[in-house]
């Protein structure tokens, strides 16, 4: 039995005391309204039930059901809430609506047993809408509600099938079926929601002679159940799915103050409900900025925020959006990883990475970034190089972008279905480089596999293979090379039987490899092999114009890596990067901008020139228009100029760190013992600054 508490006592609530009490489903525990003399109070104390004129009071009694029948919208918010979870609170209008109709349907249905001389009478003067069927489904009567209702005029509805006035009616179903259809919801073709009653009309002889239906038009009051329903059900799903869930998550509202987690919130941080439900953000944070508040703050969400939390302080990765629903912000949803769990898993990932790596190309010429002549020269060069199957020679200094290219030309090419497969010559040892790029066959050497071993040659059979850093090769390895290239063949150490390959070679130095040739480190031969289609890729210094798009693309994937938000580079910053040589190219100017950005705090989305490290012999108090200059011979002894030069980096190093020796020498590279030795030797100390020009 449901117990329910009737807010207010004037007609409404007289009328819901008069319809409830007769009801062996509900209990009424009291009637409240300001009003003593109220008519609803007066009833309730003939019947014996409690009254009231507080009904905060009451909710503590284990109420199901609340009834709001004052009228009041400002007393119907507050008793939503103050309700507990558990208690249904009903406006008035609902449950007064719902009450007249099953009254009105009881007595219509009684008043048409009993005066069939005045039925159309009766019908017509009701509000519910009603519609006779015969027994060939045909409309016999429509009463002026149904006319209203349905959009139609009596003359037209009559003699009608009723499919054709009612396209979803159940009516001619009752009829086959012989039982009534109660309370029904059913929406018309004008759009009308209606609550529809059909009943079979049945002879004394048990024929069939027809149906009807009384429907009530309840469209608004449907919309409001409707939205009270379904917002109920979906909070539902989403507890269910929250607490299935095997992600930690955690809710707060638009004050930061936490109203759910779920169990495996619990079960990383080792907090419960009753430490967190109530209480604000921060309760949970050991270590870091509660991403909570920041959330709420910014109305922007945040990514991979490592930090630590609960008694243990466990390390997690956070993941905050903010819940806004109709533009107003209603709170933020949390989703924490256990950071060893995620470590784990990406041990895995690099694993697989690192094989599908060897095998698979995963850049194309998209990824390659620049809009600078220079640039633009060598990306055509390598469109063009990836449509034919000639060898291709990537030529440039180290950090450049060598094995993008390479990537870009086999996913350019007809072979890029096929593998993909790098090598890298300068990382191999002489002693098993050939045994890896051939192969080898069963007791070749000792410790070699049973049944031998397929070279990368052969595993990039049909496909291609990138021989980076192929400068650094022997002689005897470029003969071996060049047997490869000219018979399009290998053979395996310890076999004798030529393999026959079809691989495209692209291979890539940053040695001068005509040089090489003159100090015949370099075969001449193999050199021609390859340099059939050769591609000059230039230097960072060479197309400068391209620095602030990389530093844009660096800063975007750094983000994702850091779990940052920068957004750009300050003019300042930029023209300090744009004015610097850049000696390790790409690759360098990635190690700065990472540099910059981890000593970011976490709300600093502009990298600023503070941001960024001094560069080696580029300092910050220059004119950075134009790049620097080294000074050139002066006419004294190289040693001696080399000693000059020497003690102005020290002075100037020893300056910047502000006269710390440890951070100096770790900011040269060299031992603190190293550099006692060169600040003794140029007699350094803080009183020979003043020397410093």
């Amino acid at each position: 039995m449901k117990r329910v508490l009737v807010v207010g006592g004037g007609k409404g609530g007289t009328a819901l005391l008069t319809l409830l009490s007769g009801t062996e489903k509900m209990d009424i525990v009291a009637v409240i309204d300001i009003k003593e003399d109220a008519p609803g109070i007066r009833l309730a104390k003939e019947k014996g039930i409690q009254t009231g004129q507080n009904w905060k009071v009451w909710l503590q009694h284990d109420i199901d059901i609340v009834i709001e029948a004052t009228g009041d919208e400002e007393v119907f918010e507050e008793l939503l809430q103050a309700r507990s979870k558990k208690t249904v609170v009903i406006p008035g209008s609902v449950a007064y609506i719902t009450s007249e109709l099953l009254e009105e349907k009881n007595s219509l249905l009684s008043a048409l047993k009993r005066q069939t001389d005045n039925q159309e009478l009766i019908l017509n003067s009701i509000h519910d809408g009603m519609v006779v069927i015969d027994a060939n489904e045909q409309v016999t009567f429509v009463n002026r509600s149904a006319e209203r209702i349905l959009d139609v005029k009596k003359e037209q509805a009559k003699e009608k099938s009723i499919q054709e006035l009612i396209p979803s009616t159940r009516l001619p179903a009752v009829m086959k079926v012989r039982r009534k259809e109660v309370n029904q919801k059913l929406i018309l073709e004008n759009g009308r929601k209606i609550v529809t009653t059909r009943i079979p009309l049945i002879g004394a002889e048990n024929e069939m002679m027809g149906a009807f239906s009384v429907f009530k038009d309840i469209t608004e009051v449907v919309n409001l159940a409707e939205e009270i329903t379904d917002l109920k059900e979906v909070k539902t799903m989403l507890e269910a799915i929250i607490h299935s869930s095997e992600e930690a998550i955690s809710v707060v509202d638009e004050h930061g103050m936490g109203i759910m987690i779920n169990p495996a919130y619990s079960r990383i941080t080792g907090l419960t409900e009753k430490d967190i439900v109530g209480k604000p953000a921060t309760v949970d944070i050991s270590e870091g900025e509660s991403m909570h508040l920041r959330v709420l703050k910014t109305r922007r969400p945040v990514r991979g925020v490592r930090m630590s939390v609960g008694p243990s302080k466990k390390e997690v990765l956070v993941n905050v959006a903010p819940v806004i629903v109709d533009g107003k912000l209603k709170g933020s949803v949390g989703v924490l990883h256990d950071v060893s769990e995620i470590q784990s898993l990406t041990s895995e990932l690099r694993k697989a990475r690192q094989i599908i790596r060897n095998l698979e190309a995963k850049y194309t010429f998209h990824d390659i970034i620049g809009q600078s002549q220079e640039m633009l020269l060598a990306l055509e060069q390598a469109k063009v190089g990836a449509k034919t199957p000639a060898t291709v020679l990537l030529r440039g200094e180290s950090g450049t972008g060598k094995e993008l290219f390479a990537h870009a030309i086999h996913n350019e090419s007809t072979r890029r279905h096929n593998k993909f497969i790098r090598v890298n010559c300068a990382s191999i040892a002489e002693s098993l480089l050939e045994s890896e790029l051939f192969g080898y066959e069963e007791g070749a050497f000792s410790g070699a596999k049973r049944g031998g071993k397929r070279g990368l040659f052969e595993e990039a059979n049909n496909g291609s293979i990138f021989l980076d850093e192929i400068g650094e090769l022997s002689l005897n390895m470029q003969a071996k090379l060049l047997r490869a290239l000219q018979e399009q063949e290998i053979v395996r150490v310890g076999g004798t039987k030529p393999v026959n390959i079809d691989v495209r070679i692209i291979a890539a130095t940053n040695v001068n490899l005509e040089k090489a040739i003159m100090n015949r480190a370099f075969r001449e031969d193999l050199y021609y092999r390859l340099n059939r289609l050769p591609i000059f890729i230039p230097s960072l210094k060479e197309r400068r114009s391209d620095i602030p798009l990389l530093v844009n693309h660096l800063i975007q994937k750094l983000n994702q890596e850091y779990g940052r938000n920068v957004n750009e580079v300050d003019e300042q910053a930029m023209d300090y990067l744009k004015a610097y040589d850049w000696p390790g190219n790409v690759r360098e100017l990635e190690n700065i901008i990472g540099r910059a950005m981890i000593y970011m705090t976490m709300h600093e989305e502009e990298v600023k020139l503070s941001h960024i490290p001094e560069l080696w012999n580029h300092p910050k108090n220059v004119d950075l228009k134009e790049p620097t200059s080294v000074e050139g011979w002066n006419g004294k002894a190289l040693q001696e100029t080399l000693d000059s030069f020497e003690k102005k980096v020290l002075l100037e190093a020893y300056r910047y760190n502000q006269f710390n020796k440890t951070r100096t020498a770790e900011s040269l590279g060299i031992s603190i013992r190293n550099l006692y030795y060169k600040l003794e030797k140029y007699e350094i100390d803080k009183n020979s600054m003043q020397d410093f020009s």
